[in-house]
Protein backbone atom coordinates (compact mmCIF):
# COMPACT_ATOMS: atom_id res chain seq x y z
CA UNK A 1 0.00 0.00 0.00
CA UNK A 2 2.77 2.50 1.10
CA UNK A 3 4.62 1.53 -2.36
CA UNK A 4 1.33 2.35 -4.67
CA UNK A 5 1.08 5.79 -2.80
CA UNK A 6 5.02 6.49 -3.18
CA UNK A 7 4.58 5.54 -7.34
CA UNK A 8 1.64 7.59 -7.21
CA UNK A 9 3.20 10.63 -5.93
CA UNK A 10 6.25 10.02 -7.84
CA UNK A 11 3.82 9.76 -11.28
CA UNK A 12 2.64 13.14 -10.07
CA UNK A 13 5.54 14.69 -9.64
CA UNK A 14 7.27 13.60 -12.93
CA UNK A 15 4.02 13.50 -14.95
CA UNK A 16 6.27 15.01 -17.56
CA UNK A 17 8.17 11.57 -18.04
CA UNK A 18 4.64 9.84 -17.77
CA UNK A 19 3.52 11.24 -20.52
CA UNK A 20 6.59 10.67 -22.97
CA UNK A 21 6.06 7.03 -21.92
CA UNK A 22 2.58 6.60 -22.91
CA UNK A 23 3.53 9.03 -26.63
CA UNK A 24 6.09 6.12 -26.59
CA UNK A 25 3.69 2.98 -26.17
CA UNK A 26 1.01 4.50 -28.25
CA UNK A 27 3.32 5.08 -31.47
CA UNK A 28 5.10 1.78 -30.61
CA UNK A 29 1.94 0.00 -30.84
CA UNK A 30 0.61 2.27 -33.93
CA UNK A 31 3.55 1.65 -35.78
CA UNK A 32 3.77 -2.16 -35.27
CA UNK A 33 0.42 -2.91 -36.01
CA UNK A 34 0.67 -1.40 -39.39
CA UNK A 35 4.46 -2.97 -39.86
CA UNK A 36 5.90 0.26 -40.77
CA UNK A 37 8.95 0.06 -38.52
CA UNK A 38 10.14 1.13 -35.10
CA UNK A 39 10.71 4.27 -32.56
CA UNK A 40 13.71 1.92 -31.41
CA UNK A 41 15.62 1.59 -34.47
CA UNK A 42 19.27 2.09 -33.43
CA UNK A 43 19.70 4.88 -36.82
CA UNK A 44 16.48 6.79 -36.09
CA UNK A 45 17.22 7.27 -32.26
CA UNK A 46 20.92 8.49 -33.39
CA UNK A 47 19.26 10.53 -35.97
CA UNK A 48 16.35 11.69 -33.34
CA UNK A 49 19.63 13.17 -31.63
CA UNK A 50 21.05 14.85 -34.25
CA UNK A 51 18.19 16.23 -35.64
CA UNK A 52 16.46 17.48 -32.26
CA UNK A 53 19.86 18.82 -29.92
CA UNK A 54 19.86 22.11 -31.18
CA UNK A 55 15.99 22.51 -30.95
CA UNK A 56 16.91 21.08 -27.07
CA UNK A 57 19.30 24.00 -26.68
CA UNK A 58 17.03 26.27 -27.73
CA UNK A 59 14.39 25.43 -24.72
CA UNK A 60 16.93 25.17 -22.33
CA UNK A 61 17.28 29.05 -23.12
CA UNK A 62 13.76 29.39 -23.40
CA UNK A 63 13.35 27.81 -20.02
CA UNK A 64 15.51 30.64 -18.51
CA UNK A 65 13.52 33.60 -19.75
CA UNK A 66 10.16 31.91 -18.43
CA UNK A 67 11.34 31.50 -15.09
CA UNK A 68 11.81 35.17 -14.82
CA UNK A 69 8.22 35.37 -15.09
CA UNK A 70 6.86 33.67 -17.28
CA UNK A 71 8.52 35.73 -20.33
CA UNK A 72 9.29 33.87 -23.78
CA UNK A 73 11.34 34.73 -27.01
CA UNK A 74 8.90 34.98 -29.82
CA UNK A 75 12.52 35.70 -32.21
CA UNK A 76 14.33 32.70 -31.77
CA UNK A 77 13.44 30.64 -34.82
CA UNK A 78 14.23 33.74 -36.83
CA UNK A 79 17.07 34.04 -35.34
CA UNK A 80 18.30 30.97 -35.61
CA UNK A 81 17.65 31.61 -39.84
CA UNK A 82 19.33 34.81 -39.86
CA UNK A 83 22.44 33.31 -37.89
CA UNK A 84 22.87 30.49 -40.63
CA UNK A 85 22.74 32.71 -43.21
CA UNK A 86 25.44 34.82 -41.88
CA UNK A 87 27.57 31.60 -41.34
CA UNK A 88 26.58 30.44 -44.74
CA UNK A 89 27.77 33.49 -46.44
CA UNK A 90 30.94 34.19 -44.40
CA UNK A 91 32.11 30.62 -44.62
CA UNK A 92 30.88 30.06 -48.28
CA UNK A 93 31.33 33.87 -49.91
CA UNK A 94 33.80 35.46 -48.05
CA UNK A 95 35.78 31.90 -47.11
CA UNK A 96 36.80 32.72 -43.49
CA UNK A 97 38.00 30.65 -41.44
CA UNK A 98 35.86 27.94 -39.61
CA UNK A 99 36.78 29.13 -35.55
CA UNK A 100 36.58 32.71 -36.45
CA UNK A 101 33.22 32.26 -38.61
CA UNK A 102 32.08 30.44 -35.24
CA UNK A 103 33.12 32.96 -32.78
CA UNK A 104 31.77 35.77 -34.94
CA UNK A 105 28.19 33.82 -35.08
CA UNK A 106 28.80 33.57 -31.40
CA UNK A 107 29.08 37.36 -30.74
CA UNK A 108 26.33 38.17 -32.98
CA UNK A 109 23.94 35.66 -30.85
CA UNK A 110 25.18 37.29 -27.54
CA UNK A 111 24.60 41.18 -29.78
CA UNK A 112 20.93 40.10 -30.41
CA UNK A 113 20.63 38.90 -26.23
CA UNK A 114 21.87 43.05 -25.42
CA UNK A 115 19.65 44.64 -27.95
CA UNK A 116 16.62 42.18 -26.76
CA UNK A 117 17.79 42.83 -23.20
CA UNK A 118 18.04 46.13 -23.43
CA UNK A 119 14.70 46.92 -24.32
CA UNK A 120 12.63 44.58 -21.86
CA UNK A 121 14.59 44.45 -18.48
CA UNK A 122 15.51 48.40 -18.69
CA UNK A 123 13.11 50.36 -20.60
CA UNK A 124 10.32 47.77 -19.33
CA UNK A 125 8.65 47.35 -22.84
CA UNK A 126 7.07 43.50 -22.47
CA UNK A 127 9.23 40.52 -23.73
CA UNK A 128 6.15 39.61 -26.01
CA UNK A 129 6.60 42.74 -28.13
CA UNK A 130 10.92 43.31 -28.14
CA UNK A 131 10.50 39.61 -29.33
CA UNK A 132 7.84 40.12 -31.83
CA UNK A 133 9.25 42.95 -33.27
CA UNK A 134 12.86 40.93 -33.16
CA UNK A 135 11.03 38.11 -34.98
CA UNK A 136 10.07 40.06 -37.98
CA UNK A 137 13.85 42.26 -38.08
CA UNK A 138 15.90 39.07 -37.71
CA UNK A 139 13.11 37.34 -40.38
CA UNK A 140 13.91 40.27 -42.64
CA UNK A 141 17.61 40.69 -42.47
CA UNK A 142 17.54 37.01 -43.48
CA UNK A 143 15.63 37.23 -46.59
CA UNK A 144 17.83 40.25 -47.63
CA UNK A 145 20.80 38.21 -46.56
CA UNK A 146 19.94 35.00 -48.61
CA UNK A 147 17.68 36.92 -51.50
CA UNK A 148 15.23 34.34 -51.12
CA UNK A 149 17.18 31.69 -51.46
CA UNK A 150 18.88 28.55 -49.93
CA UNK A 151 22.36 28.61 -49.56
CA UNK A 152 24.23 25.14 -48.91
CA UNK A 153 28.08 25.81 -49.74
CA UNK A 154 28.85 25.28 -46.33
CA UNK A 155 32.51 23.73 -45.91
CA UNK A 156 32.62 20.12 -45.66
CA UNK A 157 35.05 20.07 -43.12
CA UNK A 158 32.24 22.33 -40.71
CA UNK A 159 29.78 20.26 -41.34
CA UNK A 160 31.88 16.78 -40.82
CA UNK A 161 32.67 17.81 -37.60
CA UNK A 162 29.60 18.48 -36.52
CA UNK A 163 28.19 15.24 -38.22
CA UNK A 164 30.86 13.72 -36.55
CA UNK A 165 30.56 10.90 -33.56
CA UNK A 166 32.69 9.56 -30.58
CA UNK A 167 34.27 7.26 -31.31
CA UNK A 168 35.71 8.40 -35.12
CA UNK A 169 36.63 4.70 -35.79
CA UNK A 170 36.86 1.24 -34.95
CA UNK A 171 34.94 -1.81 -35.15
CA UNK A 172 31.55 -2.39 -33.90
CA UNK A 173 32.35 -4.67 -30.95
CA UNK A 174 34.60 -1.37 -30.04
CA UNK A 175 32.39 0.76 -30.47
CA UNK A 176 29.77 -1.00 -28.51
CA UNK A 177 32.02 -1.74 -25.51
CA UNK A 178 32.84 2.19 -25.28
CA UNK A 179 29.36 2.88 -25.27
CA UNK A 180 28.17 0.39 -22.55
CA UNK A 181 31.30 1.49 -20.52
CA UNK A 182 30.75 5.52 -20.78
CA UNK A 183 26.71 3.85 -19.85
CA UNK A 184 27.85 2.70 -16.44
CA UNK A 185 30.50 5.85 -16.08
CA UNK A 186 26.95 8.14 -16.38
CA UNK A 187 24.64 5.67 -13.80
CA UNK A 188 27.35 5.96 -11.61
CA UNK A 189 27.84 10.11 -11.60
CA UNK A 190 23.54 10.27 -11.31
CA UNK A 191 23.55 7.61 -8.28
CA UNK A 192 26.15 9.30 -6.74
CA UNK A 193 24.36 13.25 -7.41
CA UNK A 194 21.30 11.77 -6.69
CA UNK A 195 22.23 10.23 -2.82
CA UNK A 196 24.19 12.98 -1.90
CA UNK A 197 21.42 15.27 -3.06
CA UNK A 198 19.41 13.38 -0.80
CA UNK A 199 21.67 13.12 1.81
CA UNK A 200 21.94 17.23 1.81
CA UNK A 201 17.92 17.52 1.72
CA UNK A 202 17.82 15.52 4.56
CA UNK A 203 20.43 17.32 6.59
CA UNK A 204 18.18 20.39 6.07
CA UNK A 205 15.02 18.81 7.47
CA UNK A 206 11.75 20.06 6.60
CA UNK A 207 13.15 22.76 4.62
CA UNK A 208 12.39 20.40 1.43
CA UNK A 209 9.65 17.69 0.51
CA UNK A 210 11.97 14.37 0.94
CA UNK A 211 10.81 12.05 -0.94
CA UNK A 212 10.45 8.27 0.20
CA UNK A 213 12.60 5.58 -0.37
CA UNK A 214 10.88 3.64 -2.56
CA UNK A 215 10.40 6.41 -4.92
CA UNK A 216 13.99 7.82 -4.67
CA UNK A 217 14.97 3.96 -5.66
CA UNK A 218 12.47 3.77 -8.32
CA UNK A 219 13.58 7.16 -9.69
CA UNK A 220 17.75 6.21 -9.97
CA UNK A 221 16.54 2.78 -11.03
CA UNK A 222 14.38 4.04 -14.19
CA UNK A 223 17.32 6.30 -14.92
CA UNK A 224 20.07 4.19 -14.77
CA UNK A 225 18.04 1.24 -17.28
CA UNK A 226 16.88 4.96 -19.80
CA UNK A 227 20.61 5.92 -19.71
CA UNK A 228 22.42 2.09 -20.39
CA UNK A 229 19.58 1.66 -23.17
CA UNK A 230 19.87 4.65 -24.95
CA UNK A 231 23.85 4.12 -25.03
CA UNK A 232 23.40 0.45 -26.04
CA UNK A 233 20.95 1.40 -29.07
CA UNK A 234 24.12 4.23 -30.05
CA UNK A 235 26.54 1.60 -29.74
CA UNK A 236 24.37 -0.35 -32.52
CA UNK A 237 25.04 2.24 -34.39
CA UNK A 238 28.52 4.78 -35.54
CA UNK A 239 28.31 5.37 -31.47
CA UNK A 240 27.93 8.69 -29.75
CA UNK A 241 27.03 12.18 -31.71
CA UNK A 242 29.32 14.79 -31.08
CA UNK A 243 26.21 17.06 -30.89
CA UNK A 244 24.77 14.51 -28.34
CA UNK A 245 28.19 15.13 -26.52
CA UNK A 246 27.91 18.98 -26.34
CA UNK A 247 24.67 19.11 -25.24
CA UNK A 248 25.32 16.85 -22.46
CA UNK A 249 27.49 19.35 -21.24
CA UNK A 250 25.26 22.14 -21.54
CA UNK A 251 22.32 19.89 -20.06
CA UNK A 252 24.84 19.62 -17.01
CA UNK A 253 26.09 23.18 -17.27
CA UNK A 254 22.99 24.79 -16.76
CA UNK A 255 21.74 22.59 -14.18
CA UNK A 256 24.21 23.13 -12.22
CA UNK A 257 23.68 26.58 -12.35
CA UNK A 258 20.17 26.77 -12.28
CA UNK A 259 20.28 25.06 -9.10
CA UNK A 260 23.30 25.61 -7.17
CA UNK A 261 24.49 28.67 -7.81
CA UNK A 262 23.07 32.33 -6.26
CA UNK A 263 22.28 33.56 -9.65
CA UNK A 264 20.29 30.75 -10.46
CA UNK A 265 18.18 30.68 -7.52
CA UNK A 266 17.48 34.59 -8.06
CA UNK A 267 16.04 33.60 -11.18
CA UNK A 268 12.97 31.44 -9.44
CA UNK A 269 12.67 33.81 -6.76
CA UNK A 270 12.34 36.65 -9.39
CA UNK A 271 9.74 34.47 -11.22
CA UNK A 272 7.74 33.60 -7.88
CA UNK A 273 7.52 37.51 -7.15
CA UNK A 274 9.77 39.97 -8.63
CA UNK A 275 8.58 42.45 -6.29
CA UNK A 276 9.54 40.37 -2.80
CA UNK A 277 12.79 39.62 -4.92
CA UNK A 278 13.43 43.22 -6.03
CA UNK A 279 12.48 44.62 -2.03
CA UNK A 280 15.14 41.48 -0.77
CA UNK A 281 17.97 43.20 -2.49
CA UNK A 282 17.98 41.32 -5.80
CA UNK A 283 18.71 43.39 -9.07
CA UNK A 284 15.69 42.26 -11.11
CA UNK A 285 16.29 44.38 -14.54
CA UNK A 286 19.92 42.92 -14.22
CA UNK A 287 18.69 38.91 -13.70
CA UNK A 288 16.17 39.94 -16.37
CA UNK A 289 18.80 41.21 -18.86
CA UNK A 290 21.02 37.96 -18.08
CA UNK A 291 18.29 35.99 -19.27
CA UNK A 292 17.91 37.45 -22.51
CA UNK A 293 22.11 37.60 -23.37
CA UNK A 294 21.59 34.33 -22.32
CA UNK A 295 19.17 32.94 -24.80
CA UNK A 296 21.22 35.42 -27.77
CA UNK A 297 24.47 33.23 -26.61
CA UNK A 298 21.99 29.79 -27.35
CA UNK A 299 20.72 30.91 -30.38
CA UNK A 300 23.89 31.21 -32.15
CA UNK A 301 24.97 27.38 -30.24
CA UNK A 302 21.72 26.18 -31.87
CA UNK A 303 22.19 27.79 -35.42
CA UNK A 304 25.81 26.64 -35.67
CA UNK A 305 24.64 23.18 -34.56
CA UNK A 306 21.84 23.70 -37.30
CA UNK A 307 23.76 23.89 -40.09
CA UNK A 308 25.64 20.89 -39.41
CA UNK A 309 21.94 19.08 -39.06
CA UNK A 310 20.52 20.24 -42.94
CA UNK A 311 24.13 21.54 -44.43
CA UNK A 312 22.45 24.65 -45.56
CA UNK A 313 21.21 27.56 -44.04
CA UNK A 314 17.92 29.02 -45.01
CA UNK A 315 14.94 31.32 -43.52
CA UNK A 316 12.89 29.24 -41.84
CA UNK A 317 11.81 29.57 -38.37
CA UNK A 318 10.19 26.68 -37.40
CA UNK A 319 12.04 25.47 -33.88
CA UNK A 320 9.69 27.94 -32.08
CA UNK A 321 6.91 26.03 -31.48
CA UNK A 322 9.18 23.07 -30.52
CA UNK A 323 10.98 24.83 -27.84
CA UNK A 324 8.18 26.24 -25.95
CA UNK A 325 6.64 23.09 -26.64
CA UNK A 326 9.47 21.35 -24.33
CA UNK A 327 9.47 23.70 -21.75
CA UNK A 328 5.72 23.75 -21.20
CA UNK A 329 5.26 19.87 -21.60
CA UNK A 330 8.69 19.44 -19.44
CA UNK A 331 7.03 21.15 -16.47
CA UNK A 332 7.92 25.03 -16.86
CA UNK A 333 4.95 27.40 -15.48
CA UNK A 334 3.19 29.75 -17.55
CA UNK A 335 3.71 31.85 -14.70
CA UNK A 336 7.72 31.51 -14.20
CA UNK A 337 9.59 30.58 -11.18
CA UNK A 338 9.04 26.68 -12.06
CA UNK A 339 10.74 24.09 -14.25
CA UNK A 340 14.11 22.72 -14.54
CA UNK A 341 16.54 21.99 -17.48
CA UNK A 342 16.08 18.05 -16.66
CA UNK A 343 12.50 18.42 -17.34
CA UNK A 344 12.88 20.34 -20.31
CA UNK A 345 14.61 17.88 -21.93
CA UNK A 346 12.27 15.26 -21.17
CA UNK A 347 9.94 17.51 -22.86
CA UNK A 348 12.21 18.55 -25.71
CA UNK A 349 12.12 14.26 -26.26
CA UNK A 350 8.58 14.21 -26.12
CA UNK A 351 8.00 16.89 -29.15
CA UNK A 352 10.75 15.17 -30.76
CA UNK A 353 9.13 11.74 -30.67
CA UNK A 354 5.79 13.34 -31.12
CA UNK A 355 6.69 14.02 -34.40
CA UNK A 356 9.14 11.57 -35.42
CA UNK A 357 6.43 9.05 -35.09
CA UNK A 358 4.01 11.08 -36.71
CA UNK A 359 6.07 11.11 -39.69
CA UNK A 360 6.94 8.04 -39.30
CA UNK A 361 2.88 7.03 -39.57
CA UNK A 362 3.08 9.28 -42.45
CA UNK A 363 1.05 11.83 -40.93
CA UNK A 364 1.63 15.01 -43.10
CA UNK A 365 3.26 18.45 -41.91
CA UNK A 366 0.16 20.44 -41.85
CA UNK A 367 -1.09 18.31 -39.63
CA UNK A 368 1.78 17.35 -37.58
CA UNK A 369 1.65 21.30 -36.59
CA UNK A 370 -1.87 21.06 -35.80
CA UNK A 371 -1.12 18.57 -33.09
CA UNK A 372 1.87 20.16 -31.92
CA UNK A 373 -0.20 23.54 -31.19
CA UNK A 374 -3.11 21.69 -29.21
CA UNK A 375 0.04 19.61 -27.15
CA UNK A 376 1.23 23.35 -26.34
CA UNK A 377 -2.04 24.42 -25.73
CA UNK A 378 -3.17 21.38 -23.47
CA UNK A 379 -0.11 21.72 -21.54
CA UNK A 380 -0.04 25.30 -20.90
CA UNK A 381 -4.08 24.42 -19.60
CA UNK A 382 -3.15 21.60 -17.86
CA UNK A 383 -0.73 24.25 -15.71
CA UNK A 384 -3.05 27.15 -15.23
CA UNK A 385 -5.30 24.40 -14.00
CA UNK A 386 -3.09 22.98 -11.47
CA UNK A 387 -1.86 26.41 -10.14
CA UNK A 388 -5.68 27.59 -9.63
CA UNK A 389 -6.68 23.97 -6.94
CA UNK A 390 -3.09 24.35 -5.45
CA UNK A 391 -4.11 28.42 -4.53
CA UNK A 392 -7.32 27.35 -3.46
Amino acid sequence: MIGITAIKKSMKKHSAIVALVFVILVFQTLLTVSHRGSLFNPMNISNLIRQNAYVVILAIGMLICILTGGNIDLSVGSAVGMLTAMASIIMADLKLNVFLSIFLLLITGIVIGIWQGFWIAFVRIPAFIVTLTGMLMWRGISLLLLKGQTISMVPDAYVGFLSSFVPATGSSSRIMAICLSAGVVFCLIFIIISVLERIQRAKMGGVFLLESKFAFFLKVTVGCIIMMMVCYILGLTRGFPFVFILLILIVLAYSFCTQKTVPGRYLYAMGGNEKAARLSGINTGKILFFAYVNMGFLTAVAAILSIGRFNSASSADEPLITALGACYVGGASAYGGVGTVSGVVVGGIFMALLNNGMSIMGITTNWQRVVQGLVLLFAVALDIVFKKRSRR
